[in-house]
């Protein structure tokens, strides 16, 4: 069985990832193998649009925590091939057909995607709070959502397909049944469109998504550098093992109050 499955439809791909016995969890073989088949969805002059889905209760619960635990390192291993779909190198447009927990990585996949239908009973959170020594914190922001509804995304609260279609972070949300019809529906328009005002559009629109500034990546850098490390291989461990974490905090109670600054930049 593959980790990740296509089937066509016409100028239409389907990519579904295929590991429902783990709500489709990132490991390396399905990272290997999603950065395949976009290296080839992107590379095919046959090929237009991409519907991105998962089998089973899950779209993508994010990174696998087991092989993060087995390699002793947060964030598991990568592909060694580009993803173009990842490195945004990708010009084709996506749809995301969201057909359940969309979790950590598996939301920012959905994130990285053009359109979004979901089932109602999709669930969807930034995990990064929980996993790692900084939250999500650019998320909201990059999908132009209010400040508090950026900041409770960011500290990890779960978010139903209807509040997140309330906010407009969702296009459609259909019952189960519907799902693929209307994400089909969804590229056959993409696919009436001329060639070049579809592509050209959709960068366009990629262009103007609102960025996080240089000076905000670098503090985010060393914020991640800062605390108690130990807590994010505890965090993977506990969800792994079903129990409540077990967290030691900062190694000084004195850090909290030296976080990390950038200085201002000299005119």
């Amino acid at each position: 069985m593959t980790v990740v499955e296509t089937e066509r439809h016409g100028q239409i791909l389907v990519v579904r990832m295929n590991r429902p016995e783990r709500l489709n969890a990132l490991n390396h073989e399905m990272r290997t193998e999603l950065a395949e088949t976009w290296i080839e969805f992107r590379e095919s002059s046959e090929l237009e649009v991409a519907i991105f889905t998962g089998t089973g209760r899950g779209f993508c619960a994010g990174e696998d925590m087991k092989e993060s635990l087995a390699a002793g390192a947060p964030g598991g291993r990568r592909p060694a091939k580009e993803d173009p779909f990842m490195s945004g190198t990708l010009e084709k447009p996506v749809i995301a057909a969201i057909n359940g927990f969309a979790m950590g990585g598996g939301f920012m996949l959905v994130e990285r995607t053009d359109l979004r239908v979901a089932v109602r009973e999709a669930v969807f959170e930034v995990s990064e709070a929980k996993r790692w020594l900084l939250g999500g914190y650019n998320h909201g922001h990059i999908a132009n959502l209010p400040y508090t509804v950026a900041m409770e995304m960011a500290l990890g609260f779960r978010f139903s397909a209807d509040r997140f279609h309330e906010i407009g972070f969702l296009n459609r949300v259909v019952e189960a049944d519907a799902l693929m019809p209307t994400a089909l529906e969804m590229a056959e328009h993409l696919l009436t469109l001329p060639p070049a005002s579809r592509v050209n559009t959709v960068h366009m629109m990629r262009q103007m998504r609102p960025t996080v500034g240089p000076e905000l990546e670098r503090l985010g850098v060393a914020l991640h550098d800062h605390g108690a490390k130990s807590d994010l291989m505890e965090s993977r461990a506990a969800f792994s093992e079903k129990r409540t974490p077990n967290f030691k905090g900062w190694n000084d109670p004195q850090d909290r109050y030296h976080l990390p600054v950038l200085e201002t930049p000299k005119r």
